[in-house]
C-alpha cells in the first residue's frame, strides 16, 4: 500500500492506467504510447521512446550513447548491459603525461552501445517490426519539433563550450547558437541515419556505412576508433544483482555500472530504524549521507569492467560486511570514509503494459552532449564514457584496450518476493545511485506514492559538500550544518539533482509519475 498524500510543492499528479510510458520529454513518451496503441508491448514502447529521445533531448543522449535495461517479462527479471568498450589502441601510453582521460573530443569516446541495445531488446522481447519503432524519431528529426524549455536551457548552457568540437556547430548550432524555447529544430541528417539503422537493424552502425563514417571522422581528428572495435561490440544479457531491504528486493545491473552503490547504501541503512525518522529530518538525512559516502568509497575503489575486478559483487553486498560498514557511521558528526576490503547528461524512461511486462531503461552520452563530437552528415553525437576510466597505475579501473569503464548510468527495479513493485530511475551522472537510494527509502520506509517520491526535495553529495534543494526544510539544513556538514542550497530548477521517472504496479494497473524538474510526462491509457 501507499499514501495518497502529496505533501510537496509540485506541478504534477500521477497517471493511473493499464499501459504507461514515462520519460523526461513529452514527445518521446507519446511515441512510446503510440506503439502500445498499435499492439506493441512495453519493450516496443520503451524503444520508440528511446529512439525519439535521441532527437528531442540531444542535450542528454544521442545515437552514439550507451544503454542499460532491466525487463520484467511478467515472470522474472532480465538485465542488459549495452555499454561499449574502449578502442583496442587505448593503453596507458596513449594517455601518458595526463592526469585524467580527456573529457571532450575523440579521445574520450568508447564504442557506443545503445543501437545494440535497441536491436537486442527488440529481438528478444519486441512484438512490432523494428523499423516501425523508429518512425516517430525519424519524423521529428526530418520535420522538426518545438524545443521544450528545459532542453533549450541546457542546450544554451552547453553549446558555447562544445562549439569547437568537430561537427558540433554544424549539427546543433545551425543559426550559430542553441535553439530557443519553442523554436522549431530540424535534423535531417539524423533522420537519414535513424532510417538506415531501422532498415538494417543496426548493422550499418557497427559494420556498414555509418561505422565507416565514424571511423573516418575519428582518424581525421586524432581518435583511435577502428572498424574492428565497432564490429567486435556486443550487448550482453546479464543477471541483475539485488539486495533485500526490509522484505523488498531492489535490483541493479551488475558492474561495470555503479548501481551496486545504491544497494550497498541500502544494506548499510538496514542497520538503522529509518522508518522511525521523518524523511526530511536531519537524523535521517545524516544517516543517508554517511551510508552513501561509504558506498562511494567502495565503488570508486572496486568497480570496473567485471574481468578486471578483484572483489565480487556478492562480497560487496554481503550483509555482515555492510553491517561492519554501518558501525563506522557516527550519528553525531560526518565522517571521511575510506574504502573497505570485503571478503571475497542521461535519459531514463520506464514503460509498462497490460500484459504485465515492465521496462526500466537508460541511455546516455554522459556529460550533456558527451564528447561534443558529431560525425558529419549523420547526426551521430558521440558519448564521452572514456572519462569513466582512471589513469592510476594498477587500479582495477585503469584505462586499457577493449575494456568497459566505470559507468554511472543505472536503471533500477523493485520486487517484493515474486511480484513486481516498480521500475524507476533518476538520471544524472553520479546523482543516480544517490537518487535510487532516496527513492527506495521513500517507497519502503515511508510508503510514499510515486509522485510524492519524485516531488520530495533531494540531496546530492559532491565530495565532502552536501548539496540540497531549496525545498529542503530550513531546520534540517541548519541541523546538518551544526553536525559539521558543509551544506550548499541550490537554485530551484537545478537539474543536477536528477530527473526521475517511476511506474508502480498496483492492483489492476499501474501508477506512473514524472519529474517536475524537467519537461517530461507520464502518459497512459
Amino acid at each position: 500500500m501507499h499514501e495518497w498524500q502529496f505533501p510537496y510543492t509540485s506541478q504534477r499528479m500521477p497517471v493511473l492506467a493499464s499501459n504507461i510510458v514515462a520519460t523526461s520529454q513529452p514527445l518521446a513518451a507519446q511515441a512510446g504510447l503510440q506503439m502500445l496503441a498499435a499492439g506493441g508491448n512495453a519493450v516496443d514502447a520503451a524503444l520508440a521512446a528511446a529512439m525519439t529521445m535521441t532527437v528531442v533531448e540531444p542535450t542528454s543522449n544521442g545515437i552514439g550513447s550507451d544503454a542499460f535495461a532491466l525487463i520484467w517479462d511478467g515472470k522474472r527479471l532480465h538485465g542488459l548491459n549495452a555499454s561499449g568498450r574502449s578502442p583496442a589502441a587505448w593503453n596507458s601510453k596513449r594517455f601518458a603525461g595526463l592526469s585524467a582521460v580527456p573529457n571532450r573530443g575523440w579521445n574520450s569516446v568508447t564504442v557506443p552501445g545503445c543501437v545494440s541495445a535497441w536491436r537486442a531488446l527488440s529481438e528478444k522481447f519486441g512484438k512490432l517490426p523494428f523499423a516501425d519503432l523508429a518512425q516517430p524519431a525519424i519524423r521529428y528529426a526530418a520535420d522538426g519539433y518545438l524545443v521544450s524549455p528545459t532542453i533549450a536551457r541546457l542546450w544554451s548552457k552547453q553549446a558555447p563550450e562544445l562549439a569547437g568540437q568537430p561537427g558540433f556547430r554544424e549539427a546543433f548550432m545551425p543559426r550559430g547558437r542553441a535553439p530557443l524555447p519553442g523554436e522549431l529544430f530540424r535534423h535531417p541528417e539524423q533522420a537519414r541515419t535513424l532510417a538506415l539503422i531501422a532498415e538494417t537493424r543496426g548493422e550499418a552502425f557497427y559494420r556498414g556505412e555509418l561505422a565507416e563514417r565514424m571511423v573516418a571522422h575519428s582518424k581525421a581528428n586524432g581518435g583511435a576508433l577502428a572498424m574492428e572495435d565497432l564490429a567486435g561490440h556486443q550487448a550482453d544479457w546479464v543477471t541483475p544483482i539485488a539486495i533485500d531491504y526490509r522484505g523488498y528486493q531492489v535490483y541493479e545491473i551488475p558492474p561495470n555500472g555503479w548501481g551496486i552503490a545504491c544497494l550497498m547504501a541500502l544494506g548499510i541503512l538496514e542497520n538503522f530504524d529509518m522508518a522511525s525518522l521523518a524523511p526530511e529530518s536531519s537524523q535521517s538525512l545524516h544517516l543517508q549521507l554517511e551510508a552513501m559516502k561509504l558506498a562511494f568509497a567502495d565503488a570508486h575503489q572496486h568497480i570496473a569492467d567485471p574481468a578486471a575486478m578483484r572483489v565480487t559483487p556478492a562480497a560487496l553486498l554481503d550483509k555482515s560486511y555492510l553491517a561492519e560498514r554501518a558501525k563506522l557511521i557516527d550519528p553525531a558528526r560526518p565522517g571521511t570514509p575510506v574504502f573497505g576490503t570485503p571478503r571475497g547528461g542521461t535519459v531514463y524512461l520506464t514503460a509498462a503494459d497490460a500484459s504485465g511486462m515492465m521496462v526500466s531503461y537508460i541511455q546516455s552520452n554522459y556529460q550533456g552532449f558527451g564528447s561534443g563530437v558529431v560525425v558529419p552528415e549523420t547526426g551521430i553525437s558521440m558519448q564521452n564514457r572514456g572519462i569513466g576510466f582512471v589513469l592510476t597505475e594498477g587500479h582495477v579501473n585503469q584505462v586499457g584496450p577493449r575494456k568497459r569503464p566505470f559507468h554511472t548510468i543505472i536503471p533500477s527495479f523493485m520486487t517484493r518476493g515474486a511480484e513486481p513493485v516498480m521500475g524507476f530511475g533518476v538520471m544524472g551522472g553520479f546523482m543516480q545511485a544517490q537518487g535510487h537510494l532516496q527513492m527506495a527509502l521513500r517507497r519502503v520506509d515511508h510508503g510514499q506514492n510515486p509522485q510524492a517520491m519524485i516531488d520530495a526535495p533531494r540531496w546530492r553529495l559532491d565530495g565532502a559538500v552536501v548539496n540540497v534543494e531549496e525545498a529542503m526544510p530550513r531546520q534540517a539544513i541548519e541541523a546538518l550544518q551544526n553536525l559539521g556538514h558543509a551544506v550548499t542550497v541550490a537554485e530551484r530548477f537545478d537539474t543536477d539533482f536528477g530527473r526521475a521517472q517511476v511506474i508502480l504496479k498496483t492492483e489492476g494497473g499501474y501508477i506512473g509519475a514524472s519529474e517536475w524538474r524537467t519537461d517530461g510526462q507520464a502518459v497512459g491509457f
